[in-house]
């Protein structure tokens, strides 16, 4: 039976949601083919047809899951609110529907090159929006090195926060780099 586009298009934003979530909690190589078509309510067969390898779905998800989560960030912000909101707590607990970049990055090392350069991509367009959105008066470079290290602070931060089994150790980690980039 045929799918008429739209369907297929429908399917497609379904799988790669779920596969974003997924990947994002479970990590890339904790989630199979299995677990994948089960959260997108789809068939072995329709995740084939729709991306032909689990290698190219995890690329596509990663790059989904950067360029949705970066839908969020509103256009105008003031950095310490942003600094404050990504290592919340809230956001900390929920890897699934946070940040793709903390959820991911220690196993980009060990992924094929096409999905590190969907990733990879993912890093510049988000160093692209904060250094867009640093003090006017910070030459180019100066706002692109600030982005650069804000985020490698972020992420690096809620990566460790996750990692640790000290709810306090881990809050601590939160407020320490939030009160670091703020000040």
């Amino acid at each position: 039976m045929r799918v008429s586009k739209e369907q297929a298009a429908k399917n497609r934003e379904r799988i790669l949601n779920a596969a974003s979530r997924l990947m994002r909690e479970r990590g890339i190589s904790g989630v199979g083919v299995d677990a994948l078509a089960e959260a997108a309510g789809m068939t072995h067969g329709s995740l084939y047809s729709q991306f032909g390898s689990k290698e190219r779905l995890v690329e596509e998800a990663v790059a989904h899951a950067i360029a949705t989560n970066g839908q969020d960030v509103p256009k105008v912000f003031p950095l310490g609110d942003y600094v404050s909101e990504y290592l919340s707590a809230a956001h900390r607990d929920e890897p699934g529907s946070g940040c793709p970049l903390a959820a991911l990055c220690c196993e980009m090392p060990r992924q094929s090159g096409g999905v590190r350069e969907r990733f990879t991509a993912g890093v510049r367009g988000v160093v692209a929006l904060l250094s867009g959105r640093m003090e006017s008066q910070l030459k180019p470079r100066q706002r692109e090195d600030k982005a650069l290290a804000t985020l490698a602070s972020l992420v690096g931060a809620l990566v460790l926060a996750r990692a640790v089994n000290d709810p306090k150790l881990s809050d601590d980690i939160l407020r320490a780099t939030r009160s670091r980039l703020s000040g």
